[in-house]
């Protein structure tokens, strides 16, 4: 029987996001998914309650933190993943495509040579397939792109981290346009997602609580197989990636978008100016 993790939500309304805890049964082994640095964009000013709140939780259960996961590159909530580590140490990783994500946006915001495109800014670097610890489970990584080059989907125990692959069966799928994207590839990830086992949970990154519903982050390979609106009951790759085009050209840019790519390709850091004090660009036009 597979081992069922400990798994703790943390969810941001701010951005919609929710953050994980998830920690093996038999040690006090922990890793933190998806992480939120909260913004008062108005303002330009930084804080950390959500991440206060993850790091009090483990520090109160007398976990370890071993990993800091990124799924993606999220485009709607910037990472806490440095100020966490600062904090509980543990290692910061993401798929190694990233190093696309880091050449295509280092353009569009002018980053220049200073701005490493090599992944370096995080600790590891994860292949198709690969496998790493979290006390005595063995997790594994399957890159799972589409909506951005580097989405990877986490396989700990029973418990699978979509990011943005899937939302809940009515929500459907994410949007496939940014740059990188690319609506068939989401649906060909989708579609290894749920050869999955029926009974594996799916964990999402996100949720809007469609049709006024409560908001919710669980389901199960089953019920997305059988009731997911953009890809359950057998729909085909034609008739998703008409409808992901469709729509996705009805929808506005995220409202963090601009904060977000900058602080999450470099592994959660506030890029700085020359004189080392933080600085955020909009570039104009380029989105």
């Amino acid at each position: 029987m597979t081992v069922r993790p400990n798994v703790t939500p943390f969810f941001d309304d701010d951005s919609n996001t929710i953050s994980y805890v998830v920690r093996d049964p038999c040690s006090a082994a922990c890793a933190v998914i998806d992480c939120v640095m909260d913004i008062d964009y108005a303002a330009g000013r930084l804080s950390f309650e959500s991440a206060d709140a993850i790091i009090e939780f483990i520090t109160d259960n007398g976990w370890q933190l071993d990993w800091l996961i990124e799924t993606h590159v999220h485009a709607d909530h910037l990472s806490a993943a440095p100020y966490i580590q600062q904090k509980l140490g543990g290692k910061v990783m993401i798929g190694e495509q990233i190093l696309v994500v880091q050449e295509t946006f280092g353009k569009v915001f002018n980053e220049g040579t200073e701005f490493a495109r090599d992944g370096s800014q995080f600790d590891v670097l994860l292949k198709d397939g690969d496998t790493y610890q979290l006390g005595g489970l063995t997790c594994s990584a399957l890159h799972t792109p589409g909506h951005t080059p580097a989405c990877m989907t986490h396989l700990i125990g029973d418990a699978a981290f979509v990011g943005d692959t899937l939302f809940m069966p009515d929500a459907g799928s994410a949007r496939a346009d940014f740059p990188g994207g690319d609506a068939g590839l989401l649906y060909d990830s989708i579609q290894r997602v749920l050869t999955l086992p029926d009974e594996i949970r799916l964990f999402m990154c996100h949720d809007y609580g469609a049709e006024g519903r409560d908001i919710a982050w669980e389901s199960t390979v089953a019920e997305e197989k059988a009731q997911n609106i953009h890809v359950g009951a057998c729909k085909t790759r034609e008739d998703f990636v008409a409808m992901r085009e469709a729509r996705d050209a009805t929808l506005d840019m995220p409202r963090l978008i601009i904060p977000s790519l900058q602080v999450n390709m470099r592994a959660g850091e506030v890029p700085v100016d020359a004189d080392g004090n933080p600085l955020l660009k909009v570039p104009v036009n380029k989105l």
